[in-house]
């Protein structure tokens, strides 16, 4: 039988992608619910950080949280004995959910940061991993790169704003010009839903902007076993296809697909043919798996 705490726990694992570590230490005091979001202490590196949470999951997190008041617990997820999970606990939790769910291992696919983490999986747990989709993916952050990401964060600070600077700043890298002049009404409605989402916090932005300039999964490519797909858009600069031959030879069972037309977010800008091409591959190495997003940026 379905356990509501260990639902509540796998749910926020799925969308705030924290560690197990990092999620055993998070009181109740550190879940704000008005904008969605959880403060972690002193995680990787030592650092504080917020993570956000879907504004669909505030309410079940809600009441999940007034029992917990109710018998004054400390910690987001503790025993019947008010004592915090171990790490060792929620990591058990999670085993057997997957072990009962039939998940040995799992579809990985992801775009741009998401990809990113979706390498770092698939050389770390080889064996967890049935296949990798990789959407504008690259292996070392270059000059390049770095620049232009420096350059999102002046923006933010300048405009106080990180869905502003989305919008301003990093919707042109990810969508054509001729996105923009064929489709201005589709490019508001994009814009309309990241306003609309729960506000990334500057620093929150900082921190995640830094891992992508000191990303570099370059090492660990050939560890990476799992039957891979390699997208790119034709027409994209962040992440072009001169990432493309270091990704396709060093995967040593990769594919290589390339969206026409498109820039660095084909899965906005060629939504039917994206889909399509995804969806084959996927078909193609479909067994006792499930697919799992990790994430984008």
């Amino acid at each position: 039988a379905r356990d509501p705490k260990h639902m509540v726990l796998i749910k926020v694992l799925i969308f705030t992608g924290l560690r197990n570590s990092e999620l055993a230490r998070v009181g109740l005091q550190d879940v704000d619910l008005d904008y969605c979001q959880t403060r972690v202490v002193q995680g990787k590196g030592g650092k504080d950080r917020s993570v956000l949470f879907p504004t669909s999951f505030r309410g079940e997190l809600a009441q999940y949280m007034q029992g917990l008041q109710d018998r004054r617990a400390v910690y987001l997820f503790e025993s019947n004995r008010l004592r915090p999970y171990s790490s060792r606990r929620i990591r058990q939790i999670v085993h057997e959910y997957a072990q009962a769910a039939g998940i040995r291992k799992a579809h990985i696919s992801g775009l741009s940061l998401g990809a990113a983490i979706g390498m770092w999986l698939a050389a770390k747990h080889p064996d967890k991993v049935r296949s990798l989709s990789l959407h504008s993916a690259w292996p070392k952050t270059d000059h390049f790169l770095r620049t232009v990401i420096e350059g999102f964060q002046v923006m933010a600070k300048g405009l106080d704003s990180v869905p502003e600077m989305v919008i301003l700043g990093i919707f042109p890298w990810c969508f054509t010009p001729e996105l923009y002049a064929s489709k201005p009404e589709y490019i508001e409605s994009l814009a309309g839903f990241v306003r609309s989402r729960p506000v990334q916090p500057l620093a929150a932005f900082m921190e995640q902007s830094n891992a992508v300039i000191a990303h570099d999964v370059a090492a660990q490519l050939g560890r990476i076993t799992a039957p891979t797909q390699l997208t790119f858009g034709r027409t994209d600069q962040l992440t072009s296809t001169r990432f493309a031959d270091q990704l396709k030879g060093s995967i040593s069972s990769s594919e290589l697909l390339i969206f026409e037309g498109c820039a660095h977010a084909p899965i906005y800008e060629k939504v039917e043919e994206f889909n399509q091409k995804t969806l084959q591959f996927l078909k193609r190495h479909t067994g006792a798996g499930t697919t799992t997003h990790a994430g984008g940026a």
